[in-house]
């Protein structure tokens, strides 16, 4: 920018005095003018000052919500007794505490039937009901009382592999109504003081039913009043009829019952002796297979190994005397002749999500963590075999404080063939009713063996026609 001064020379002193104040005046303008421009062009090159943002205040609603309380009924059996329903509801709640489990014991003698009646209409309290047998499965899978869960187990992403082909034996037209949490087996609890009072060597890992029955009379002492039981069956048909079912060639499924009569005629022949407690006596007085165990007059008892806590734990809470049944033992089940050792029967144990319920995938979420890995853990750490078993299940159980620390104890754990006391098939809730019928009469001496054995065969063969 230029600026140009013109001056008066023919001015006078006063004039030129004057002149000079101006010229000063007039350049300390000029002076603030450029600066102000240059300050504008810098200011321009900067670009305009972006105001600093101040953060809204956060709206209550941002605030994370608590979770919905959630309460779940779940239809049980025997709560009291059995160590891990609570450890099972415990467990859970740890890890969701939003949901509350109400259980409602419907007892342990016909619990299926009661369960049935419970779900019957459309006012079931019941969100969660546990399976107990495939009978009773398939009776509430015809009323169409239960959910099916195969769109829960694909969202979920849950790998049915990992039961080991056990939900196939429980699928029903292709749709799968229940996980299995829990998967039992027979064995052979013994009491080893008896055997140890009589000098005879325990029961092993691989006894046949010839030497099973042998080593029970051995043992015995049918002296009255000082009796001491070789054997001891329970009511249940499971604990005589299904011998028969170990060489892999037969089920309930049959329509000839032959293969029953062997083992009908060796228990029924050790009643009589005295070996084991009469049929009529164990039912009349309801006597509950863990009493005659407990009471320490029982060498050997054939049971599942669900009762293997209940020792466990019974003997550390002092329900049962250690002096009576406190020093015992497991080996794995006798086995026909070519059988091979460890060959047994199998029940499993479910959760299922009711149709009636309200909270379907609340009531899925409890059934998929029970059946799954973390709730495995619980049941083997509470003495039981979770339906997902591996070696380390094996291992958990076995190092159980109060579990039988011989060598051959820890080794009946250890399985070769399963076979289900009770296999999936249409109308086997009705197959199994006509051999629990005619078991009963034949343990009572209504009908003989061979009388028995026949109606099974006729009452059977008539269902299926």
């Amino acid at each position: 920018m230029g600026v140009i001064l013109y001056t008066n020379k023919s001015t006078g002193t006063k004039k030129g005095g004057e002149d000079r104040m101006k010229k000063k005046i007039l350049g300390l303008v000029l002076c603030l003018f450029m600066l102000t421009a240059m300050l504008g062009c810098v200011a321009q090159q900067a670009g305009p000052a972006t105001p600093t943002a101040v953060p809204d205040a956060p709206k209550a609603t941002d605030a994370p919500k608590p979770e919905e309380k959630i309460t779940l009924k779940w239809a049980l059996w025997d709560y009291e007794t059995t160590v891990y329903w609570g450890a099972l509801v415990d467990a859970y709640k740890k890890v969701k505490p939003n949901v509350t489990i109400e259980h409602t014991d419907l007892g342990s003698a016909d619990y299926m039937t009661v369960l049935a009646a419970e779900l019957s209409g459309t006012g079931s309290k019941f969100d969660i009901v546990t399976i107990k047998d495939v009978p009773g499965y398939a009776t509430l899978v015809q009323k169409n009382t239960l959910e099916p869960l195969d769109s829960y187990i694909s969202k979920a992403g849950i790998d049915l592999a990992k039961f080991g082909g056990i939900t196939n034996q429980v699928t029903v037209d292709g749709k799968l109504y229940e996980l299995p949490f829990r998967s039992d087996f027979w064995l052979v609890y013994y009491n080893k003081d008896l055997f140890d009072k009589k000098g005879i060597a325990y029961p092993t890992n691989d006894m046949t039913f010839e030497q099973y029955d042998a080593l029970a009379r051995q043992v015995a002492d049918p002296t009255f009043g000082s009796e001491v039981y070789g054997a001891h069956y329970h009511t249940w048909r499971s604990a005589v009829q299904l011998f028969g079912v170990l060489d892999g060639k037969h089920s309930i499924l049959d329509s000839d019952y032959g293969f029953f009569a062997p083992y009908y005629n060796m228990v029924l022949s050790q009643m009589k002796d005295g070996i084991a407690m009469a049929y009529t006596d164990v039912s009349t007085q309801s006597l509950h297979y863990s009493a005659a165990f407990s009471n320490g007059n029982v060498a050997m008892l054939n049971m599942g190994s669900w009762y293997i806590s209940t020792m466990i734990n019974s003997l550390k809470k002092g329900d049962y005397d250690k002096e009576l049944c406190g020093n015992w033992g497991l080996v794995k089940y006798p086995h026909a002749e070519g059988v091979a050792a460890g060959s047994t029967l199998g029940t499993i144990t479910g959760l299922s999500v009711t149709s009636a319920s309200k909270q379907k995938e609340a009531a899925f979420d409890f059934v998929n963590w029970v059946s799954g890995p973390e709730g495995a853990e619980v049941m083997a750490n509470t003495g039981n075999f979770p339906a997902m078993s591996t070696e380390g299940v094996r291992a958990i159980i076995s190092g159980l404080e109060g579990f039988p620390k011989d060598a051959e104890s820890a080794k009946a754990l250890e399985v070769s063939n399963l076979y289900l006391e009770v296999p999936y098939a249409d109308k086997v809730s009705e197959i199994n009713a006509i051999l629990d019928t005619y078991h009963k009469m034949i343990m009572s001496g209504e009908l003989t063996v061979d009388e028995g054995i026949k109606s099974m065969n006729k009452d059977v063969a008539e269902l299926k026609k």
